[in-house]
Parts: C-alpha cells; structure tokens; sequence
C-alpha cells in the first residue's frame, strides 16, 4: 500500500496541534533559527511537545532549516540538527547542500522547494545524494511531474494550496536587492506584493500601479487523484504565517477532499492513524485567499495573476442591486451577518473594504460604500459566524480501539487493541462481588468501559467474556479503562517506527559544471559538495555580492506579456509595444526580459 500523506504548516505549536486534530497525516514547522520564515521559528522545548503529540496518531513532524548558510553558522546547525535527533524529528528539511557536509546524526533529509526542484535530472541527482524527499518546483505541470516519477523513486512532495512565489523558488533575489532582506536566508520583504507601472522603452506609461507579480492563491483540490496517479506521496499546505482558523479550515477541507479519493482508489491508504469527526463543513472560499488558480498544473493559462490586489478577496457571495447613501442591497444566496468584512472593486478597479454593521431584511448597512455601484460584485473576505465557529470548534481526532474483558482468579484481565494493532492486557486485582442484577451489572461494565474520556481513543466494541456476573463499583471500572487506555497509548508510542537514514558522501556528477550566484553557494562547505560533484566553477552568493547592476533578481514562469494578450507563441498581439520593458515603483525602474525559449520572464536590477 502506498502511503498518502497531508501535509500542514505549523506556525507554533498551538496551530500545528491543530492541523492534526483537524487531519494532517504531518506537519512541517520552523526550527528556533535557520527557517525560510524567520518571524516563524519555535522553540526545541515546543518542538518536542508537537513531536510526542503528533506520535501518538502516528503523524510526523518536519523541522525547516531551509536558508543558505554563513561559514560561522554551520557549527550552530549542525547542533541544532543533532538536537533535533534527539527530541524525535521525523526529518530535516533543507536548501543548503553544506549541510550534506557536517556530521549528522542518521535523521531523513528533505530537499526544499528552495533547491528549485523543476527537472528530473536535478531531482535523480538529489535522490543519488541520500536525500529522501524532494518538494517539487509548484510551476510543474502535471506532464513534468510524471516524467520526474519514472526517472526517480524518491518520495514526491508537491503543493497543493496557498500563496504562490511568483519567482522560481530559491531563485529570488528581488527583496535582497532593494533592501537585503535575503528569501533565501528568511527575511524575504515581499516586493512581489507590491504595485508596479509598466514601462515601454521610451518611458510611456502601459500600466500604471498595478500589483503585476503578484498571483492568486494555489488551490488544486480538484486534482488530487491526478496527482496521487502522476508519483505525488505528500500533499502540501502552504502557510506557516497563517493564523489557526485558516489551519484548521484548509486542513479540514484537503482531509476531506484525500479520504474522497482514497475511499474508491486501491493500493493507497493514509499515512497516519485516526479519524475526525468535524463538527462544521470545511469552505476554502472562506479564509484568506486572492482568488484561486491551478498555477502551470495543466499547463499556461491567463487565469493566475491578481494584478488589482494583493490582499485576500475571500468569496464571491452576489451582485449589487441598488445602493443608498449608507445600506446596498444585494442579489445573493448567502446570507450576511452583523461584523462580515466585505469588499469590492471601485470604477479605477481599486479593492475597497469595509464591514457589516447591520442587516434589516434585504438592507445591508455598511461604512463607506460611496464607491459602491449597482451591478457590482461583492465578495465576503471575513466571515464572522464562520470564524466564531472554527474558534470554537470541538472537532477531535480519536484512534479506534477494541476492549475485551476476562475474568481471572484474582480480578480482571483487559485486553485492548487499537486500529493498528498495538495490543496491552492490564491484570488487575479487584475484588469481585456477585451482581444481584445480572443485566444491569454486564450493561454498566460495557457503558463505562466504552467512554474513552479525554483519551485519543474511540472505543468501538467492549466484549464481556466473564464466565461470571460481577458487579464492580463505577470508580473501579472508571480507574480500569483510564488504566488500560494509558497502558495503549504507552504502547502506540512504543511501537511508533521512526525511520533512520545516514547520509553517505558520494561523487556523482552534478547536472551542471558551472554555478554561477543562482546556485546559492554561501559557504565552504557546499563549495566542497559540489567540487566533489564535479562542478567546476562556482560563484559566490548573491546575498554576499558587492555589484548587483545588470543582474537578473527573479525569474518567473508568469509572463506580463501573456498576460497583456501580447505573446507571439500564444497569441496574435493586434499591437506592438516597444521593448524593453520596465517595471517602475516610486524607487526605480527594473528591466524585463523575455525567454521565450524556456517561456519565462526575468526580472533585471539596473541600479
């Protein structure tokens, strides 16, 4: 049976105890320092109690130490690594091939979306490594993603959801220009979320302030079977900046949308333990998101960019039928609550907001809707109710158990088994009494040994074997079944199979002979991996380069001109615009470059 694992963000502990409640097979979360997402880091003490929590269902937790290193940092990381051993890290997932070099203890190594993971040969190159999963480029289509499959047998990961890097990952330099907030040592500024004008060569202006490289939100929940069938194992969320209620939504939603596809595919099954019962219905539309889109999945489409906002839209709920000076009414089916946060585009396409402060019958009552037009859309980017009930929800995640109860000489003998076989007897001396009420006696010994309490078991069954009627007071049984239920979990964690892979060095060829700054070389120690791989020559860093002019700070597979109807290979532009291109912002102007040969745009610093 191939296993199929969810695969959720962590921000801290708090949130990714709640992505396995809420069903993740694993979660991914920031070690104390060294993380793509400094503002994200935790804790070993709080890693250690997500660790022994997410044991339990068998689910796993990855730690990201996934920048690119100083030479002063490696002695700290390797520590931390050897820390993260110890307290039961179920891998490490990585960007920097330095770290290949220390002396590691036999923990899996993940290659992060970072490594920019996009052809099979660097893939199989990885695989070769000792690496024992790599997270696949997002712009993969799903033709890509095959080819990878049957020229390699490492584990695949891929995401699924959440906000998109409009850059290849790894290969954004954009925010270290402007103001060395490095992406690739964590403390990315996002300039891809900011408003840019559109330059032609003479200066004349094509678009003015719109957010031109920021994308919509991945959502391929429709494409999960597709992608279980094209080698991917491990399902990913993105989203370790997101607060709890998004966690538990999207979590609860893909959970869902995974168990629908196993439930009628053989030879799949999830990878960790336990059901959920939800006490609301998971809705993507209903937290954050810019829209949504299936990126380069099935191939280039125009439906991916959010040039009119960089912000969340949320759902769409209707269209404007009239508007007064301070309440609109609206045609729609879903119905509004006191506190909504709605939104809307002006006439000039700018995104403005506000919220709810009073419904009557078909009234809405709203603050400054004097940009509000009939005819308009309205989209729901804050759900009250909604939020209220993910906040309080009481959705639990139970492991299914199986209780048999035999009489002994001197007591009691309980034997429990779990869904995964883990099996305990609990021999207990009790005093037995002769029950006056037969009946009554067995019912209640099955009743109170069926209640599993605040434990993470859900009985299923309880089978009296006793040859005898006995009755036991219910503090007896109560003390019992607590006993019993510990004495499995015990054993679960026992039994719990942590895997164990000691990276070997090798000498296999690297796919290319020459690195130049893209390769994210930062120090000694992955100029001693790659050498040893072959490659030749080897830049340094960008983030340690002293003259940035002229150099190409991201590339990306989202192409202004596509987008603007203007591309030659899949278009027939009725105009000419003259190149180059800029984009311009209050600070500078960056060139725009087109690849057509790899279908891909770079962005340049001139400055």
């Amino acid at each position: 049976m191939k296993k199929i694992e969810l695969l959720a963000p962590a921000k801290d502990l708090e949130s990714g105890k709640a992505a396995l409640i809420y069903g993740a097979d694993a979660v991914y979360i920031g070690a104390p320092k060294f993380g793509a997402r400094s503002s994200a880091g935790n804790s070993l003490n709080d890693i250690k109690q997500l660790i022994s929590f997410a044991h339990k269902f068998y689910a796993k937790v990855y730690v990201t130490l996934n920048t690119i290193l100083h030479d002063n940092e490696l002695v700290e990381v390797q520590d931390l690594i050897n820390e993260l051993y110890k307290i039961g890290a179920d891998a490490i997932i990585i960007q920097d091939m330095g770290i290949l070099e220390l002396e590691l203890p036999p923990i899996p190594i993940f290659a992060s979306t970072q490594t920019n993971n996009y052809t099979w040969q660097k893939v199989k190159f990885l695989e070769d490594t000792g690496i024992k999963r790599v997270i696949l480029a997002r712009e993969l289509s799903l033709e890509q993603i095959k080819e990878i499959r049957s020229k390699t047998t490492v584990d695949l990961e891929f995401f699924v959801h959440g906000a998109l890097c409009v850059s290849f990952s790894g290969q954004c330099y954009f925010s270290h220009a402007i103001d060395k907030g490095s992406a690739n040592r964590g403390t990315c500024a996002q300039p891809c979320r900011s408003y840019y004008s559109l330059l032609d060569k003479n200066g004349n202006t094509l678009l003015k302030n719109k957010y031109l490289l920021s994308l919509k939100d991945m959502n391929l929940s429709e494409h999960i079977n597709k992608l279980m069938d094209a080698g991917i194992s491990s399902f990913k969320i993105e989203g370790r900046l997101k607060d709890i209620n998004y966690i538990k939504n999207i979590t609860a939603y893909y959970r869902k949308q995974i168990d629908e596809v196993l439930k009628n595919k053989e030879g799949f099954v999830k990878s960790s333990s336990g059901k959920i019962v939800y006490d609301f219905n998971p809705d993507a539309e209903k937290t954050f998101n810019r829209g949504y889109t299936d990126y380069f999945l099935n191939g280039r489409t125009k439906d991916i960019a959010s040039p009119d906002t960089q912000k969340s839209i949320g759902k769409c709920i209707g269209k404007v039928k009239s508007v007064k000076k301070n309440y609109f009414t609206i045609d729609s089916m879903y119905p509004l609550s006191n506190a909504d946060g709605i939104c809307f585009f002006d006439d000039m396409g700018i995104l403005q907001g506000t919220s709810i402060y009073k419904i009557d019958s078909d009234k809405v009552y709203a603050d400054h809707i004097e940009l509000l037009k009939p005819e308009s859309f309205i989209y729901r980017n804050s759900d009250f109710e909604f939020n209220k009930l993910l906040s309080s929800s009481k959705t639990d995640r139970k492991i299914s158990a199986n209780i048999e109860i035999n009489e002994s000489d001197e007591g009691l003998v309980i034997h429990a088994v779990d869904e995964d076989q883990n099996k305990v007897q609990l021999y207990e001396k009790v005093e037995k009494t002769i029950a006056l009420n037969s009946e009554k006696a067995t019912e209640n010994i099955v009743s109170q040994f069926k209640k599993s309490g605040d434990s993470i078991f859900k009985i299923e069954s309880v089978e009296n074997k006793m040859s005898s009627s006995l009755f036991f007071p219910i503090s007896i049984l109560n003390e019992l079944r607590r006993k019993t239920l510990d004495l499995l979990e015990q054993e679960r964690i026992k039994n719990y199979h942590k895997q164990e892979i000691g990276i070997e060095k090798t000498n296999h060829p690297y796919p290319e002979e020459i690195l130049d700054y893209k390769g994210n070389v930062l120090n000694h120690k992955a100029i001693e991996f790659y050498m040893r791989h072959g490659v030749k020559s080897i830049d340094q860093a960008f983030e340690v380069q002293s003259d940035l002019k002229n150099k190409e700070i991201m590339i990306t597979k989202h192409c202004i001109k596509y987008q603007m109807g203007l591309c030659a290979k899949y278009d027939k532009p009725n105009r000419k615009i003259e190149e180059p291109l800029y984009l311009a912002d209050n600070n500078r102007k960056y060139k725009l470059e087109f690849d057509c040969k790899q279908c891909a745009m770079k962005v340049i610093f001139l400055q």
